[in-house]
């Protein structure tokens, strides 16, 4: 039977998103990017998964097309709680019972927010560049970057962070992608977003020590020295649910720097999924 595929841009009352409709399929996967990127980034991801099932890509608040609403643009701080709930919004108004989930960096902690509130909503989880512990140069970033977020263009931090945690010259492309996904970011938009750090270390922390009854994989990179030695700890400890995949020769953006075999493994780790 051929395969019919159905291109839906929407930009709703929430956030907005795109959808790839499989007509042959009612499972759905949901991408969620990181903090500075935007839906773009999962490009060299699309031909391949709608192949297969319905695919969801967003935008989260402030990032890409999505415009901040009026009733969010008051709001005193961003949490990952709230964050979550403007993905679970997107999948309630579309009437998706049930999505595996596909993150990146910041994207991975939204997406494990989600199953703590919501488990029963997710399929698998598959965490790219995941970040489950801060270490002591990312902690010293985190503080830099609250010593400076009211004095210094964002953009000028956040190119220096990108540097930091995709070094690299095989991680340039990923470096690129995200600085100039975050020139559409504003000012303010950045404080909030980068505020978001004063709640991450004890969130993580949980994460760590709780392990959820969900298939999960963790796709990193070999070179991902910053996230990757606390992941490796994590799944040892969580063998019930969790796998981890290392990509040689990869940094941090697993899906950017390495596309054909991030797709196939995560691929064939959906397909053993029901």
């Amino acid at each position: 039977m051929a395969k019919t595929f159905l291109l839906q841009r929407i930009r709703n009352p929430l956030i907005n998103y795109i959808i790839y409709k499989n007509e042959n399929s009612d499972q759905w996967v949901t991408f969620v990017h990181g903090a500075g990127g935007s839906s773009s980034i999962w490009f060299k991801q699309i031909r391949d998964f709608k192949k297969q099932y319905n695919v969801l890509l967003l935008d989260l608040r402030g990032h890409g097309n999505s415009k901040i609403q009026i009733k969010k643009a008051f709001q005193k701080k961003y949490t990952f709680e709230s964050i979550a709930n403007d993905v679970l919004e997107v999948i309630d108004h579309l009437k998706i019972e049930k999505s595996h989930f596909v993150g990146i960096s910041l994207g991975t902690i939204l997406i494990r927010q989600l199953a703590e509130m919501h488990p029963e909503r997710v399929q698998s989880m598959i965490l790219g560049g995941a970040i489950l512990k801060m270490n002591f140069r990312s902690q010293i970033l985190m503080k830099l970057g609250n010593a400076f977020k009211y004095v210094l263009p964002y953009l000028v931090l956040y190119k220096f962070f990108a540097f930091v945690i995709m070094p690299k010259k095989n991680h340039k492309q990923s470096r690129l992608l995200f600085i100039n996904e975050a020139k559409k970011l504003y000012q303010k938009e950045f404080i909030k977003w980068f505020k978001l750090t004063a709640e991450i270390n004890p969130l993580l922390r949980w994460f760590r020590q709780v392990e959820l009854n969900i298939p999960t994989l963790y796709v990193m990179g070999e070179e991902d020295y910053m996230f990757l030695p606390s992941v490796r700890l994590v799944v040892e400890k969580h063998q019930k649910s969790s796998q981890l995949f290392v990509i040689e020769k990869c940094g941090h953006v697993v899906n950017v720097e390495q596309p054909m075999v991030f797709n196939k493994e995560v691929l064939s780790f959906m397909g053993l999924i029901k």
